[in-house]
């Protein structure tokens, strides 16, 4: 296996492996869960495999997690079908910073996400390191966030579009979830920066420390909620992939953000996800 780092802070392309094969490998699995926890997101190239294959591989990481709104293919649970066509104009749900499902109480690990058909240039897909995002902050912010905690919603994103009715009901099968500001990896200790677009408000912000008029809460808090989304955005933290048929990412979902560029229609782009089940972030 050869690994070559994509840039100095986020992202490996890795050549010589077969995902198919690699599942039955288990020392070739820890190898690949260490490079995943050291490089945050690694790239496969030419990996012709069945979705079987697909989902035996992410299930090596963890048990896979069904999308509420996407659904999944019905052979193969877990396996999300993201196809973007003629009828896809409007979506707007991935070009945005987000952290794959936070508005769950346990957040997916990671993801594999494999190309089944791209546009012939445009439609990457970028990658954030939140751990650079959190140790680059200024000291003075890092003071003021370490106790807070945020709000992420299923129902202002994925609903907002939706009947009201249908959205009250989404809703209430994923009512909003609480987590750190600043989250802990819990492998590698890392401190990470964990709002995005999701996140819809502090929930422990109006406090006399941080409050002393009504203009310090509101705009004062959205404020700097967005200030913290958009570190993302900073490319000194980025690393940013250009699909071909059958590559593969698999990101490390805990401390990384992603962004994908919708800038290829009317051509069609086509992509299938495993989505690993998570853990609480306390």
């Amino acid at each position: 296996m050869q690994v070559e780092p994509l840039t100095c802070t986020i992202g490996a392309e890795l050549r010589n492996v077969h995902l198919g094969a690699a599942s039955r490998d288990a020392a070739l699995m820890t190898e690949l869960r260490g490079l995943l926890l050291k490089h945050k997101v690694l790239f496969f190239r030419d990996q012709d495999i069945t979705r079987a294959e697909h989902v035996a591989f992410a299930r090596c990481f963890g048990e896979l997690e069904d999308h509420p709104v996407a659904g999944s293919d019905p052979e193969n649970p877990g396996l999300v079908r993201i196809y973007k066509d003629l009828d896809s104009k409007k979506e707007h749900y991935e070009n945005a910073w987000h952290c794959d499902a936070t508005w769950r109480e346990q957040p997916p690990f990671g993801c594999v996400l494999r190309c089944v058909e791209t546009p012939a240039v445009g439609g990457d897909t970028i990658w954030s390191n939140m751990a650079a995002a959190y140790q680059n902050l200024p000291e003075t912010i890092k003071a003021q966030i370490v106790h807070l905690r945020a709000s992420h919603s299923i129902g202002s994103t994925f609903g907002a579009a939706m009947p009201i009715e249908q959205r009250r009901k989404l809703q209430a099968q994923y009512p909003d979830a609480e987590h750190p500001v600043v989250r802990t990896h819990p492998e590698t200790g890392e401190k990470i920066l964990f709002v995005n677009a999701f996140t819809t408000h502090f929930v422990n912000f109006h406090t006399p420390d941080n409050v002393r008029y009504g203009q310090d809460f509101a705009p004062g808090a959205s404020q700097l909620l967005n200030y913290l989304v958009s570190q993302a955005a900073i490319p000194e933290f980025q690393v940013r992939f250009r699909w071909k048929k059958n590559s593969v990412a698999f990101w490390d979902n805990r401390c990384t953000q992603h962004y994908a560029v919708q800038d290829y229609w009317p051509a069609v782009r086509k992509m299938e996800r495993a989505g690993i089940v998570g853990e609480a972030t306390f």
